[in-house]
């Protein structure tokens, strides 16, 4: 593999492992958080709003290239399953779901992806089998963040946390695992800057249609009230900006060269990234869960991808 390819790689990693951060401060509920910021985006009016920003960075990108967008009707077709699966079920089940628990077991039951797209893609894809290296790096990984995250975890805290919201960040995670394998199988080859656009743009005209419904169905849960705090707006135009245009093409050019069971791997980044961003910039400290899981989740990431020469 190239370093350009393992660059791509760290810096999803560090795009999307500051995400859960960010969904947090735009949707906090909490008291010290409606007095700090006021009134939170709504779980539905957060994707709508963030895939927006998406849409327009990367549109902005197919301009300036002189991409043109396809007019195959298999592709189109394909393209809407990704956007349903890929993008507007799983952003608003995670959305949703960290209203009601904390980012860190999010990244923990976030990390499952790779576990579950290695199953599917096993039965989907003939160069995608399941092997004993590629379990032991991933069962590897899995160790890791879960050591990570031990030094902020509470049992007794996850017992408390709604169940619903458990379920729903791990059916994302299913969601995307098999997104990613359905992408892989049907659309490899297509440019990643117009995979990113299409996908983002049916994503976010399902999430626009959806909106008042949600907030008609469940009017205690969605609202379409809009807060005035800058650092929730700020959040979500990053959470745009980066977290969904940038990101995006970063990740169907792996999807692309490295296959899903590899790409899916940047969720194990994810809780790594969110402790070295709470070193830097929230004066936490540093300690032997940091390194040891550090080093299982690097080690299981190399386990996987040195025994996957052939793509």
């Amino acid at each position: 593999m190239k370093i350009k390819e393992w660059g791509a790689f760290a810096l999803l990693g560090l795009i999307w492992g500051s995400s859960f951060l960010w969904i947090k401060i735009a949707v906090d509920e909490s008291q010290e958080a409606v007095a700090l910021y006021g009134q939170p985006f709504g779980s539905f009016m957060l994707v709508a709003f963030r895939l927006l920003f998406g849409v327009i960075g990367l549109l902005i990108i197919m301009r300036w290239q002189k991409q043109a967008f396809t007019r195959d009707r298999n592709i189109l077709l394909a393209f809407v399953f990704m956007g349903m699966f890929n993008t507007a079920v799983p952003f608003v089940l995670i959305t949703w779901g960290e209203k009601s628990i904390d980012s860190g077991l999010a990244s923990i039951l976030n990390g499952a992806v790779p576990l579950f797209t290695i199953v599917i893609a096993h039965f989907w894809l003939h160069d995608e089998k399941i092997t004993a290296p590629r379990i032991a790096g991933l069962i590897v990984g899995f160790v890791g963040i879960m050591v990570l995250v031990s030094r902020d975890f509470d049992l007794s805290g996850v017992l408390k946390s709604s169940i619903w919201g458990q379920a729903a960040v791990l059916l994302a995670s299913i969601s995307y695992a098999v997104a990613i394998t359905f992408s892989r199988k049907y659309l490899r080859g297509q440019p990643p800057v117009l995979q990113s656009t299409m996908v983002l743009l049916i994503a976010d005209s399902i999430i626009w249609i959806s909106t008042p419904i949600a907030a008609r169905v469940a009017p205690g849960v969605e609202s379409l009230i809009l807060p005035t705090s800058g650092l929730r707006w700020f959040a979500v135009v990053w959470l745009g900006v980066l977290g969904s245009c940038v990101a995006y093409i970063l990740f169907f050019y792996l999807n692309n060269v490295w296959g899903p069971t590899r790409a899916a791997l940047v969720t194990y980044v994810f809780p790594v990234i969110g402790l070295v961003l709470g070193i830097l910039f929230l004066n936490e400290v540093a300690d032997w869960r940091l390194v040891i899981g550090s080093l299982l989740i690097v080690g299981g990431i190399g386990v996987v991808n040195l025994n996957l020469k052939q793509l």
